[in-house]
């Protein structure tokens, strides 16, 4: 069996399945909205009283209109924020280290609320004469901007009601250097009447990719819960639209958020609170995902505060594991994770140590490349072997005709005569691939390396070689590779060989330019490897002869 063959006949269908993947995403017909069920009534709130809960507001509920009203526009050292009196969402957040995919000039957006694109965090309360996402805020508008020296800038928000003599006032709490912000709810009971305390926190979000968005690259957009039972789950939208969504629905830890390429919003409440998740698609393309915690009973002449961060920025994976149990699971490597975290730390260690991604990615591949060595030699020097019989076995294809039984048991003498076994390099090459795609997933993955430059040309290892040399060495190197192995004596087999470094050239010219790095070196050292290892056994028969 040709080794080489069988890994490029991986790749090409890897690389196939994630361009139906993305085929699916993007292009499956979007199903009518469902029926909404009654909810299971047993005196715990509801996700529908949450969203439908009476409104100060002119939107209708259940909509996911947005109503623009007074706004407090934020800027620290790393963010710029939009903070709105209606439901005190928070409707824009600007990152401001990272730059859109298309348009570089452009300072990332990951919240905004454009009627096409909206994507904003909200919060509120269940239950009458208590504000929801759509009740109005009284709110200083204006500028707030984090002082030279101060550590914190807060934004407060006010509503309350006159009948009821409740009071909820909303203080966003921004720090600096963090993309953390931390939401204080406080509810003051001024009435004569007990209240019942159920804070929701959702987001609200379009069912598309971000923009720019590779059709060739598929990354997860949509929602995420996690929790210590059910762990990490995400829900598609069209799962939600059709009313097939699966999640956790109940516990007493855990998070929300919304997961989308290098990035991720959460709702972060602390853990022992009893909380209730869910979903919902409210039309036009929009969706919300979110959870309601059990805040228990306010007496009157009673007062309680909530603090709930809210996480909204880069999917950095040492932050992530300090925040939340289970948030560092957002850079989902699949049921690779167990051998892509061990890369993806050998990886931050070595840009550590020269200073750049993309000659970290270099060293890396060639360490990598230096640990499997044994096992891919052995794959190699089978090759080689099969190579110099390559002559004798077209001879007997041409002796044999059409007579497969005589001519699989002649190839078979030769084979042991020979002392070759044709399977014998498989289960090495084998071994290799899951190491290759976990890091094909670190680099896929790694926010780290956004607009991180490497030499000249490539200016973003995330973005596409913009002058198209590095898929033209992939695809160079690639038929060299060809050259070098068996060729196949089916003539069919042998014209597609010929045409898949073609094809490959082709799809890398949209993939990242720090894969097609990797790509680039790896088959350089795999040239090298099974030259040198040709040479070997090409001299051995010599001597022998």
């Amino acid at each position: 069996m040709d080794n080489q063959r069988l890994i490029l006949f991986i790749v090409f269908s890897f690389s196939l399945l994630l361009l139906w993947e993305s085929w699916q995403n993007k292009h499956a017909p979007v199903p009518a909205p469902p029926v909404a069920s009654a909810p299971v009534g047993n005196g715990a709130p509801t996700p529908s009283q949450a969203l439908n809960a009476p409104a100060a507001s002119s939107t209708a509920p259940g909509t996911g209109g947005l109503t623009r009203g007074a706004r407090a526009e934020v800027e620290t050292d790393v963010l710029r924020a939009t903070i709105d009196a209606n439901g005190g969402d928070l409707r824009g957040l600007q990152l401001l280290a990272y730059r859109e995919t298309e348009d570089k000039a452009q300072i990332l957006k990951l919240f905004e609320d454009t009627p096409a694109r909206p994507y904003v965090a909200q919060s509120g309360m269940v239950g009458a004469g208590l504000p929801t996402h759509r009740s109005i805020y009284e709110l200083n508008a204006g500028n707030y901007r984090l002082a030279n020296g101060a550590a914190e800038l807060q934004v407060p928000l006010v509503w309350q009601d006159a009948a009821t003599g409740v009071r909820v006032e909303k203080v966003y709490v921004f720090r600096r250097g963090s993309y953390e912000v931390a939401l204080k709810t406080r509810v003051v009971n001024g009435g004569t009447q007990p209240v019942d305390l159920a804070p929701y926190y959702q987001f609200t979000r379009h069912g598309q990719a971000p923009r720019g968005e590779s059709f060739f690259l598929y990354t997860y957009t949509g929602p995420a819960f996690y929790t210590e039972a059910g762990k990490f789950q995400k829900v598609a939208f069209k799962d939600i639209e059709t009313g097939k969504a699966e999640h956790v629905q109940r516990a007493s830890d855990g998070w929300v958020g919304m997961v989308q390429h290098h990035f991720v919003s959460a709702w972060l409440p602390e853990a022992s609170v009893q909380r209730e998740y869910y979903t919902r698609a409210l039309g036009n393309d929009q969706f919300a995902a979110g959870m309601i915690l059990s805040g228990g009973t306010l007496q009157p002449g009673q007062e309680k505060t909530f603090t709930v961060p809210l996480y909204a920025g880069p999917q950095t994976q040492t932050v992530l594991e300090k925040l939340a149990p289970g948030l560092d699971l957002v850079r989902d490597y699949g049921w690779l994770t167990p051998l892509a975290y061990p890369i993806f730390w050998s990886l931050e260690k070595i840009e550590r140590l020269v200073g750049n991604w993309g000659w970290a990615i270099i060293i890396l591949t060639i360490i990598i490349k230096l640990v499997l060595y044994p096992l891919s030699a052995a794959g190699y020097k089978s090759m080689a072997k099969m190579k110099k019989l390559t002559p004798r076995l077209q001879q007997l294809k041409e002796t044999f005709g059409d007579d497969r039984a005589k001519l699989h048991q002649a190839m078979a003498e030769m084979y042991k005569t020979e002392k070759i076994n044709p399977l014998g390099g498989c289960l090495p090459i084998l071994i290799q691939i899951p190491v290759f795609i976990a890091l094909y997933w670190v680099l896929l993955a790694a926010v780290e390396m956004r607009g991180a430059p490497w030499v000249g040309w490539i200016t973003d290892l995330t973005a596409p070689d913009p002058w198209y040399i590095l898929p033209i060495l992939m695809g160079i190197t690639s038929i060299l590779q060809v050259k070098l192995n068996p060729q196949p004596m089916d003539p069919m087999q042998a014209k597609i060989m010929t045409i898949m470094p073609v094809a490959f050239t082709v799809m890398f010219v949209f993939f990242p330019a720090g894969l097609v790095l990797y790509w680039v070196v790896n088959n350089i050292l795999s040239i090298a490897q099974q030259w040198a290892i040709n040479l070997q056994v090409e001299g051995g028969k010599a001597k022998k002869a």
